[in-house]
């Protein structure tokens, strides 16, 4: 959770449901469709809060090598003037995602690109993005986003590679949609299947091995199934599951629809590797860091621990916290030195179209030294009633944070602990958080899939870890001289 603005478009993702494939090769749209002024300017409009929302554009080398091959499989799609016309852009996001907007804007997370272990997996996701832009299936959902109350036409520009589902009800969506990192807009199967069709077929066009897609779906079949595992979710059944074919299921049509590598076609595995090498991994301690289940700020100085068996995502904008019983998200606002204004605020905010609600008493208390207040306000949520709780805390004269939680009627109580863990971090405790890396290594004779695994900063599941990072299957092994990515602190 970086410092944040407040003018953000409504967006999110933190899913790992990569779109599919056709069955038959999809149409690539002429050189006569151009990107049209219209669509440039809407992309552009959007493009400085998307780059906000998820933690700004990276620069340097490593951002420049995303950029061109992005640009170069864009010229693949036909469209006019496609190497000039396409923004391409490497976020610094913890988050595995890429997503388009209209306009012929790019975007992949930092995240999502230790993920692939191939340059020709790297084309094949922006293949997808451009597949979306080529197809104009943004503006086919912004139609019918209009009649979406909650998302509305910011939402609608989203063409997400990704999908998830907060699974919240309606009348508190809006709340946990903004900055949460855990919603993208869902587009129809047959959108998906065409926006990967055409990035199989980009990826042929462009020397690539068409595989790819199917091998960096496998890969975000089994970081999704760990994911799932280490937070405590199962991973049978995700929540995008019914509109979304998840990619574990999809992993062998991607393979199918890409046949056999072709005698010319190419990875640049090596290059790839050496060219993403030092990436930060994971959380940046400027956006604050997931330990274990404690979120620490080093720069905001503070910290807090989720509740036992919830688990957390970080955001640009603020912290949720997801469990069975209840949803939470930290974040901040604009204080006044009033705590009691600020916690109405909260409650303003949370209700969205019902700005009246508020909170039937506002009890002030201290946690940790911190002067707190909170308030609970019982909602009709379709068929039943939840409790919405916002529980604030003064950091400073002219800053505060608060927590927004909402959990079945009566069941608020689940969050107390968190409540009451939200501390100052010491100067100590802040200059002691060292971000991860992604580091390439050439594998020695003597090396083992279990001694390079051990390497890794992680107290648990290293070898699983491990394994999912570069894509080795439970029996793979290692040989001395080939390229593995480790995960380590940076120094």
């Amino acid at each position: 959770m970086a410092r944040i603005s407040r003018n953000f478009l409504v967006t999110g993702a933190a899913g790992l449901a990569l779109a599919g494939c056709m069955t038959a090769d999809a149409k690539v749209p002429s050189a006569s469709t151009p990107i049209t002024p219209a669509e440039a300017q809407q992309g552009a409009q959007a493009h400085p809060q998307l780059l906000a929302e998820f933690g700004g554009a990276m620069s340097g080398s490593q951002a420049a090598y995303v950029e061109q091959v992005g640009k170069n499989i864009a010229v693949q799609s036909g469209l006019g003037n496609a190497r000039e016309s396409f923004t391409v852009s490497l976020l610094n996001s913890p988050v595995n995602n890429a997503f388009a907007i209209p306009g012929g804007y790019i975007y992949t997370t930092r995240q999502l690109v230790t993920l692939m272990n191939s340059e020709a997996e790297l084309a094949a996701v922006l293949g997808h993005e451009v597949g979306h832009v080529a197809a104009r299936h943004s503006q086919r959902r912004q139609k019918a986003a209009t009649k979406n109350s909650l998302l509305g036409l910011g939402g609608a520009l989203l063409s997400g590679l990704l999908l998830g589902d907060s699974g919240l009800g309606q009348t508190l969506s809006r709340t946990f949609l903004q900055g949460s990192q855990l919603l993208t807009l869902k587009f129809s199967r047959s959108q998906e299947l065409e926006a990967d069709a055409l990035g199989i077929q980009y990826l042929g066009n462009a020397g690539y091995d068409r595989r790819a897609m199917g091998t960096v779906l496998a890969s975000l079949a089994a970081q999704n199934a760990l994911d799932a595992r280490l937070s405590g979710q199962n991973a049978s059944v995700p929540a995008w599951a019914s509109t979304h074919p998840d990619p574990a299921s999809r992993v062998q049509n991607a393979l199918a629809k890409a046949g056999a590598a072709g005698t010319n076609s190419v990875s640049n595995r090596d290059t790839f590797l050496s060219r993403i090498d030092g990436l930060i991994y994971g959380d940046d301690p400027a956006q604050g860091v997931i330990e274990g289940s404690t979120f620490i700020h080093p720069e905001l100085r503070l910290a807090f621990t989720a509740p036992q068996g919830f688990y957390m995502v970080n955001g640009t904008r603020a912290v949720s916290i997801q469990g069975q019983s209840g949803k939470a998200q930290m974040t901040t606002a604009a204080y006044n030195g009033n705590l009691e204004t600020y916690l109405r605020s909260a409650f303003a905010a949370a209700g969205g179209q019902n700005s009246n609600l508020a909170p039937q008493t506002i009890e002030r208390t201290t946690v940790n030294g911190l002067p707190a207040a909170y308030g609970i306000a019982r909602v009709n949520n379709g068929n039943s009633q939840v409790d919405l709780v916002v529980f604030a805390y003064e950091f400073a004269r002219n800053s505060a944070f608060h927590f927004v939680a909402i959990a079945p009627a009566g069941r608020a109580g689940t969050f107390n602990p968190m409540f009451q863990s939200m501390r100052r971090l010491s100067a100590t405790e802040a200059g002691a958080v060292v971000p991860r890396k992604l580091q390439v290594v050439t594998v020695a004779r003597g090396d083992t899939v279990s001694s390079l695994a051990r390497r890794m900063a992680y107290d648990t599941a290293q070898e699983e870890r491990f394994r999912v990072l570069n894509a080795l299957s439970s029996s793979a092994t290692v040989t001395p001289g080939q390229k593995v990515k480790l995960v380590v602190r940076a120094r």
